[in-house]
């Protein structure tokens, strides 16, 4: 069965996948599977229903994404965001995980998305990690090195010092606050 992918910029995480899924249904689109940043259709779309499903996308802030550096920035974030969220950070170096998952040159990739983001890959993916830091430190199930641990970081102070440079808080004394100053992913 041939398959034919659509391009979704802002589906950054498991209730984005749900919400699509729900429109999808809805507008009785067959897929075979909606992930971050794409869904996998049975069928393309007609160029009136590219109309209304991007019209029922953007209702939720969801966009589909037709330019080719677009649909490489989308999967750029999605790889990072999927690492930094998976159980645990691989130990593979990010230029290895973009090159071997993207099948581009490092340089093509890093251009494309800092001309475009206006920020490079390694920012981009430091600051996911703290978003996702915050969302552990949030949670308090885990300690301080075990975030670290999990994130990747190579030591619990380097975590701390990475954390204040970004927040202005060290994670304790973030976790003490009232008032925490989380971002939604599609806004980092």
């Amino acid at each position: 069965m041939e398959e034919f992918k659509i391009h979704i910029k802002n589906v950054v995480c498991q209730r984005c996948i749900m919400t699509v899924t729900e429109i999808l249904n809805r507008l009785e689109i067959p897929y075979i599977k909606v992930d971050l940043g794409e869904a996998i259709l049975k069928r393309p779309l007609s160029d009136p229903g590219k109309k209304v499903v991007q019209k029922e996308f953007e209702k939720v802030g969801f966009e589909m994404i037709m330019d080719r550096d677009e649909r490489l920035i989308n999967d750029i974030k999605s790889l990072i965001i999927e690492d930094v969220y998976s159980s645990k950070i691989s130990n593979q170096k990010l230029s290895s995980l973009l090159t071997s998952q993207l099948h581009f040159d490092y340089s093509h990739i890093t251009h494309i998305f800092s001309e475009s983001e206006g920020q490079s890959i390694q920012k981009y993916y430091n600051a996911i990690r703290i978003e996702r830091a915050k969302e552990l430190l949030d949670y308090d199930e885990l300690g301080i090195a075990e975030i670290a641990d999990h994130l990747g970081y190579s030591t619990p102070a380097y975590l701390s010092t990475s954390f204040k440079k970004a927040t202005g808080f060290t994670p304790s004394e973030y976790r003490q606050l009232d008032q925490k100053n989380r971002k939604s992913l599609d806004s980092v």
